[in-house]
C-alpha cells in the first residue's frame, strides 16, 4: 500500500441538529486526509462531536453540508468498505465467539468453511484461540473487545473506525488492548480511524492525531507523530508532545 495515498477526505463537513426548536451545530466545516493504511485519531474532550464525525464518515448519519471521498469517490451512504468497532460492544450474547465472528461473511452468502477459515484466522490474530466456542457472558470485557474487533476485520473492511473502543475497560487492560491494536495494525495494515480523549492513548497509537475543538467541532491542529514503535511514554519527545498537546486541548464543557 501506498503511504502517502490519500484513501478517505473530508471536505468541509458539517452537521447540525434541532434541539428544543433550535439549530445545534456539532461540526463545522471539517476537513482532513486520511492516508492509505495510515493510523489516524480523532482526538478530542468529551462530547465534542468525534462521534458524529465518526458516523458520517461509517454512513450511519449524513452531513448537511461537505462531502465525503473514498478513494476519490463521494460516499453518501454506509459502505462496506468501511467497518466500525463502537464502544459499547455490540456483540450477540446467543452466539459463541466463532458464530459472532463470522456472522458478516455469512450474511453476504459466504459459504460456511471459508467464512470458518476467514473468522478462524482472526480470532487467532486477536489471540482468542481455544476461546471458538465461548459465550460473549464467559468472557472479561478486554475478550469481549477482541471478539468485535475480530468480527470487524473479518468483513474485510479497507477503513477500519474505532470509537473510544477501551473507554470502558479499567486501566490494565487498557493498556493491553492498545498493545493489541497496534499489534495488529501492524499485521494487517489496513486504514484505522481511531477516536479518544486521551491524549496518552493517541501518542501511543497514533501516525497522526487530528486535535479537535470543543463542540461545534472544527479541526484545531494536526500532528504528526514520528515516535518509533513500540512508543516509550516516558521518552523526553512522548512527554514534550503529550505537554503541547494537552496545553492545546480545549477543556470539556
Amino acid at each position: 500500500m501506498d503511504s502517502e495515498k490519500v484513501k478517505l477526505k473530508l471536505e468541509h463537513i458539517s452537521q447540525s441538529y434541532i434541539v428544543n426548536n433550535q439549530v445545534f451545530d456539532a461540526a463545522v466545516d471539517v476537513s482532513m486526509e486520511v492516508r492509505d493504511s495510515e493510523f489516524l485519531v480523532l482526538l478530542g474532550p468529551g462530547r465534542c462531536g468525534k462521534t458524529i464525525l465518526l458516523n458520517m464518515i461509517a454512513g450511519l448519519e449524513k452531513p448537511v453540508d461537505g462531502r465525503i471521498l473514498l478513494d476519490g469517490e463521494e460516499i453518501k451512504g454506509s459502505d462496506e468498505r468501511i467497518g466500525m468497532v463502537f464502544q459499547k460492544r455490540a456483540l450477540m450474547p446467543w452466539k459463541t465467539v466463532m458464530q459472532n465472528v463470522e456472522f458478516g461473511p455469512k450474511i453476504k452468502g459466504m459459504a460456511k468453511e471459508p467464512r470458518r477459515e476467514i473468522a478462524q484466522k482472526y480470532i487467532n490474530l486477536v489471540g482468542l484461540q481455544g476461546f471458538e466456542k465461548s459465550y460473549p457472558d464467559e468472557l472479561s470485557g478486554g475478550m469481549k473487545q477482541r471478539v468485535s474487533i475480530a468480527r470487524a476485520y473479518a468483513n474485510n473492511p479497507e477503513i477500519l473506525l474505532m470509537d473510544e473502543p477501551f473507554g470502558a475497560l479499567d486501566a490494565q487492560t487498557r493498556y493491553a488492548m492498545e498493545e493489541e491494536v497496534q499489534r495488529i495494525w501492524e499485521t494487517e495494515k489496513r486504514t484505522v480511524i481511531f477516536v479518544t480523549n486521551n491524549i496518552e492513548e493517541a501518542l501511543y497509537l497514533a501516525d497522526r492525531i487530528v486535535l479537535l475543538s470543543n463542540c461545534p467541532a472544527h479541526v484545531k491542529a494536526v500532528y504528526d507523530v514520528k515516535l518509533p514503535r513500540p512508543r516509550n511514554t516516558i521518552d523526553p519527545e512522548f512527554l514534550r508532545l503529550r505537554r503541547e498537546i494537552s496545553d492545546n486541548t480545549d477543556l470539556a464543557l
